[in-house]
């Protein structure tokens, strides 16, 4: 995960900023602040304490408790200078909101705040995301500014079109949302990866019964999302099929709903062509009723006869047209006996290049727990991961993942 030092300038926007923490922190990211003195008559650094339980700076001439360090670092046995510690310590630098001021200030490489000069320390990427009236950033002198950063190498996140801060205006000097800020960051830090296109489904699929019933299953979808929010994390391009799942989209992930087994293969057939690597994560429904009654069926006294027929096996018709250079993953969560067998078998069958197999049986591990534990199923190999934080062992598949695809695409 990255660290991310985040600048926040007057304006505004800087609202945006603690959603944008919040997002980062969500994501496993480690952050720490600085603001300049017009940003805190926006917003305190009380809030930004809040969520990070990290020192916000403010001045360049305040002593840092943490000594330049971030979060889960341990600290340095002498006392540094604090803006360049700080800036030392990151590995990546976005200023947002970046004021005209302030970006006028960068370009020119003032140093007068505990923000200017720390990104003129500075030696990781570097963005800024200016947020303005339209006017004052159309003006030569900002737009000269920015050329100015651009040709230093940083990065420069253009503002969005959109309604104004002052009432009634609308204009070009939008600060992005906060999700699109993190994406940004993240690649210009991107990890291992970088490049590759990955197609996650998440949750269980749902068949209906009446309107108001179905046959389902116990999926959380919390694995799905979690190897969506490493694989985000790591810089792979991720879209993410969610069936019936609550939990919020992680940041810079293109998700798209579903509901039924015929909908979650229908949204696979169009996205898999798009992809390097799958990872099946989700769990259809084996079976669907013949036909869903139209209205609520009555409880009458007697019983019901339910009549079902198979669902589509979706990974097995997405194997059967995958591409050569495409690796696909699947899940087997399996109850006791021989479950690793059961999981080579499910390999074998619908050949795949890797099987994820866990199982429920165990209670620390079950549906919706925030932990689990699964062995890694391939061609040659039964890999073991122990019980872990499901980003934990999201990484770990993925790395396998990846060594995986490396090897088929040469």
């Amino acid at each position: 995960m990255a660290k991310i030092l985040l600048g926040v300038s007057g304006g505004i926007a800087a609202y945006k900023a603690v959603e944008f923490v919040r997002l980062a922190v969500t994501a496993g990211h480690t952050l720490r602040v600085v603001m300049t003195a017009s940003s805190r008559r926006f917003i305190g650094a009380d809030t930004f304490e809040g969520i990070l339980g990290s020192p916000v700076l403010t001045s360049e001439f305040e002593k840092d408790p943490m000594r330049g360090s971030f979060p889960g670092e341990p600290l340095p046995e002498h006392e540094p200078i604090g803006h360049l510690a700080v800036a030392e310590s990151a590995d990546v630098f976005l200023v947002a909101p970046a004021s005209a001021n302030t970006v006028a200030k960068l370009a020119h490489g003032q140093a007068d705040s505990m923000l200017t000069t720390s990104f003129l320390a500075c030696e990781a990427p570097r963005l800024v995301a200016p947020a303005m009236n339209e006017r004052m950033f159309l003006d030569p002198a900002t737009t000269r500014n920015l050329e100015a950063l651009r040709e230093r190498g940083v990065e420069v996140i253009d503002p969005e079109e959109g309604s104004l801060a002052s009432k009634g205006e609308y204009g070009v000097g939008r600060l992005p949302d906060p999700a699109e800020l993190l994406r940004r960051v993240e690649a210009a830090v991107a990890g291992d990866l970088s490049g590759l296109r990955i197609l996650v489904t998440a949750g269980g699929t749902r068949e209906p019964i009446d309107p108001v019933r179905f046959i389902g299953n116990r999926s959380s979808g919390r694995m799905g999302f979690a190897l969506a929010e490493r694989a985000r994390a790591r810089g792979a391009g991720v879209t993410l099929i969610a069936a019936n799942v609550s939990l919020d989209t992680p940041a810079g992930v293109a998700r798209i709903d579903v509901e039924t087994t015929a909908d979650l293969a229908a949204a696979c057939a169009e996205q898999v062509a798009g992809c390097d690597l799958l990872v099946m994560a989700a769990a259809p429904a084996d079976f669907r009723p013949v036909e869903a009654s139209a209205g609520k069926l009555q409880r009458n006294g007697g019983g019901l006869d339910l009549e079902l027929i198979p669902t589509e096996d979706i990974l097995a018709g997405l194997s059967s047209r995958a591409l050569v250079d495409q690796t696909l993953v699947g899940f087997a969560a399996e109850y006791g006996g021989d479950a690793e067998g059961r999981a080579r078998e499910k390999l074998g069958r619908k050949g795949l290049d890797m099987v994820v197999m866990n199982d429920v049986s165990d209670p620390r591990i079950g549906f919706d727990s925030a932990d689990n534990a699964v062995t890694l199923i391939t061609g040659s190999e039964a890999i073991p991961v122990g019980i872990a934080e499901k980003r934990e062992v999201a990484d770990r598949i993925l790395d396998q993942a990846a060594q995986i695809h490396q090897e088929k695409s040469g």
